[in-house]
């Protein structure tokens, strides 16, 4: 997937360890690309096809485990359960 570059780009720093640098370099070498054209392709490759946000909202996606914990039914509005909270 060739990324195009533009001719606005914006600059990106990042540390890399010894074992992902040597790796980058040498698969950067045998595709005759740089590492700069490596990393935007697969940082474009990632972003297009990584994880999606699940759609739903809070309550649909754990509701399941609502009710699973025992403890007193008041615990987040009574006054004295929230003693010295956010301290």
């Amino acid at each position: 997937m060739p990324v195009a570059k533009s001719k606005s780009t914006k600059t990106l720093s990042l540390k890399l360890t010894p074992a992902l640098g040597r790796e980058l370099e040498a698969l950067a070498q045998r595709r005759s690309m740089s590492k700069s054209s490596l990393v935007r392709e697969a940082l474009a490759r990632y972003l297009t096809s990584g994880p999606q946000a699940s759609k739903g909202s809070f309550l649909e996606r754990a509701g399941k485990l609502v009710g699973c914990v025992e403890g007193p039914p008041d615990l987040s509005v009574n006054a004295e359960h929230l003693q010295g909270f956010g301290r």
